[in-house]
């Protein structure tokens, strides 16, 4: 083990970002096909109950050895209940579309998150936006309506995950804010607790209790989506976004392969052509933040 960290310590800061946001990948695709296969019995609002919980047990730990309740102090609690309020949006839409259609649709629809930070940014940040990146935008939402497919017919779980590509961004916004003053495990620990707690009614109501399986994979799902946006952070971290961020984009192709192998779907033209226009699109979006010298928006 300590032979691989030193291997992995001596490459470029770009080469081990990369790693690491292709490890995000891997992991977020493994707990999104868990996720799939225990909302076939459990609701939604009880599995994001069950995140929160058991994505707080696993945090924790990592809050006591940072300093404990010091970690915790912040004078910006109305922006991370917000912040909580539109995370178990994010967390139960997320849920209901990928218990309800392929991995990869759900997986390519919800990369146009970055579109959605570009309007809330310009509408609540007072960014400017230029014509170039409106046009990107644009196109990138025309390869959303390409995957969802409006209409009478259009499916609710499409309809779930575009919800969900919008509350990520409101997220997003509202990190930004507060990674002024707040440290990021303050940020991350607050964004898994509070969804517990606002998940809990709308649970109980629907509550049947799990069997013992279940409750171990919902374990599973809360550690690992803690673990995934740590290997996330940690690509951000080492590398420059606009140089790592485009291997985000292999979970497409692994959602593909997951949702092939465990629940033999197989994405369809529509959905190729769609994910297709969204990447294109903020991949361009990224390239002329960095030319400009704005970061451009995160992952969450």
């Amino acid at each position: 083990m300590d032979s691989i960290s030193a291997k992995l310590a001596a490459l470029p800061g770009n080469v081990r970002g990369a790693v690491w946001i292709l490890l995000s990948a891997v992991i977020f695709t493994m707990t999104n096909s868990l996720i799939k296969y225990v909302g076939s019995s459990l609701d939604p609002f009880q599995m994001v109950f069950f995140r929160g919980l058991f994505g707080t047990m696993f945090l924790l730990p990592i809050v006591w050895h940072a300093g404990g309740m010091a970690v915790l102090k912040t004078k910006r609690m109305n922006f991370h209940l917000a912040r909580g309020i539109t995370g178990s949006l994010a967390l139960m839409t997320i849920f209901y579309a990928l218990t309800n259609m392929p991995l990869a649709d759900v997986t390519g629809i919800s990369f146009s998150r970055s579109l959605w930070v570009i309007i809330l940014a310009v509408l609540f940040l007072g960014e400017s936006i230029r014509w170039r990146r409106w046009t990107a935008t644009l196109v990138g939402f025309c390869g959303v309506l390409v995957m969802v497919r409006p209409g009478p017919e259009a499916n609710p779980a499409a309809i779930a995950a575009v919800l969900n590509a919008l509350f990520v961004a409101m997220s997003v916004v509202l990190i930004k804010r507060m990674t002024v003053t707040e440290k990021p495990l303050t940020i991350l620990f607050w964004g898994t607790l509070i969804p517990t707690f606002v998940t809990l009614p709308p649970a109980i109501i629907v509550w049947q209790a799990p069997t013992n399986t279940e409750l171990m994979l919902m374990a599973a799902i809360g550690a690992g989506l803690s673990v995934g946006h740590t290997c996330l952070i940690h690509g951000l971290r080492v590398g420059e976004a606009t140089a790592v961020m485009p291997f985000d984009y292999t979970r497409l192709i692994f959602a593909g392969i997951a949702g092939y192998i465990f629940f033999v779907e197989v994405p369809d033209p529509y959905t190729i052509a769609g994910a297709i226009l969204i990447i294109f699109a903020t991949l361009y979006i990224a390239r002329r933040e960095s030319k400009e010298g704005r970061e451009p928006p995160p992952p969450t």
